[in-house]
């Protein structure tokens, strides 16, 4: 159950001949739509194109979402060692498996699959950084010794996919209040929050931990995933825009 196949050719079309990256602005472009079953459900899979990175991103679709309200939607960046290698140094992979059975089971709700490797400094230097932490450091000061920021995503991109997928409004599955914040300031109606909470093992405790300690991440849930909290709903700032 995805995007009906009356509205897959209007969205590609809709999309053929945008590019508002002109100027160094953010853009993306839908260049495919199909058919995905999977263990959790089937799905649309959408591919996108991003002319400003040069990258492809993409999207799992659950249901008819134009026009939609208060659509589920996980953002999820792109890890390699734990969504493939089931690395337990992380908690990526089960919170990508907890959204996807969530979506599985509701009739609309959104992946969007973003290629921001590493929080966005790329897979050689997340493993440059896994090197730093195993000498004592935490993932925030090894990225920084690196010359990167604790966290380098941006959701711009996110926002656009968004945008060019025609979701009214959404709530947001994620323990990260930044992300909040980053897509409110690119435009993104988030009416709330779905927490995506993963008990820690013995190989990732740390790793929570400086997520809750030192970037504010919501982890005292453990478990959890359905509770709806409502978000402030202070306007977005008049010059944003998740569209072009």
């Amino acid at each position: 159950m995805g995007i009906p196949k009356s509205t897959v050719q209007e969205l590609i079309r809709a999309s053929a001949n945008h590019d508002c990256s002109e100027g160094g602005g953010v853009c993306v472009q839908i260049v495919g739509i199909a058919d995905l079953p999977t263990r959790f459900g089937d799905f649309s899979v959408v591919a996108f194109h991003s002319p400003s990175d040069r990258k492809e991103h993409a999207a799992l679709v659950r249901g008819d979402v134009i026009g939609k309200e208060r659509v589920p939607v996980r953002l999820h960046s792109e890890c390699l060692t734990g969504d493939a290698f089931g690395s337990l140094r992380c908690d990526c992979r089960e919170q990508l498996e907890m959204a996807l059975t969530e979506i599985g089971r509701r009739e609309l709700g959104v992946i969007l699959y973003l290629r921001q490797e590493g929080r966005g400094i790329g897979f050689a230097n997340k493993i440059k950084a896994y090197q730093l932490q195993e000498l004592g450091l935490d993932t925030i000061q090894a990225n920084e010794v690196l010359g990167f920021r604790g966290d380098e995503r941006d959701y711009a991109v996110a926002a656009h996919m968004l945008y060019s997928l025609q979701v009214a409004s959404i709530d947001l599955m994620s323990n990260n209040p930044s992300k909040i914040e980053d897509l409110r300031a690119h435009g993104v109606r988030i009416e709330g929050r779905i927490p995506v909470v993963v008990p820690p093992n013995p190989y990732n405790r740390r790793y929570l931990e400086t997520k809750r300690v030192k970037a504010g991440h919501l982890l005292d849930e453990p478990g959890s995933l359905v509770i709806h909290e409502q978000v402030d709903s202070a306007e977005v700032p008049p010059e944003a825009s998740s569209g072009c």
